[in-house]
């Protein structure tokens, strides 16, 4: 076999996630709107911790424990011990799973809850769709949801009252820092 047959069934091998010991298929590849989403908060994200103790990443492992080994979109890491040359090895701070038809209902469900016992103190599960980002934080070891944030389209916006743009939820606050705010149109621009 050349050298170029192997890269090749390396770039095609299945990616797998393992949450509570059972093994799970990701989604052959992330659609190029799936991957603009990720690669928008990445960037948002990479930018403001420039210089700071906490690091995004994109799409790499991350062992929560020897039945769980999970690869989140996007994650923010303020423990500089945890990042390990295979992944991240311990709960991230923050971690951010976009959806994709194969993958919404266990982003929804098992990987909440594989997060949620680890101690990730914010997760968030984004929609490419709607357009909509669902915020949860870790309180009493749960996850509760704070709220969803959303670009609102022309039209709504337009119809509007004063009162319902005022309380419109445009930017969100990342819980890691005080002034980490996160443009939601910019989440999801270019889509």
């Amino acid at each position: 076999m050349n050298e170029n047959a192997t890269a090749y069934q390396d770039e095609d091998a299945l990616i797998t996630e393992m949450i509570d010991g059972k093994e799970y298929l990701m989604s052959p590849r992330p659609a190029p709107r799936h991957m603009t989403v990720s690669t928008n908060i990445h960037h948002i994200f990479k930018r403001f911790l420039k210089g700071k103790k906490c690091k995004a990443f994109l799409e790499v492992d991350v062992h929560l424990g020897e039945k769980d080994t999970l690869v989140p979109d996007v994650l923010i890491v303020c423990d500089k011990d945890k990042i390990k040359p295979n992944g991240i090895d311990g709960a991230p701070d923050l971690v951010a799973e976009v959806l994709s038809p194969a993958t919404a209902g266990r982003d929804k469900g098992v990987k909440k809850t594989a997060y949620e016992k680890a101690g990730v103190k914010e997760y968030w599960i984004v929609d490419p769709e709607s357009k909509s980002i669902d915020v949860y934080h870790l309180q009493n070891g749960r996850l509760e949801f704070v709220d969803t944030y959303l670009v609102y389209p022309d039209w709504e916006w337009d119809r509007m009252s004063d009162e319902q743009r005022a309380a419109a939820r445009l930017s969100v606050k990342v819980s890691l820092y005080d002034d980490l705010l996160v443009d939601v149109r910019e989440v999801f621009e270019d889509i």
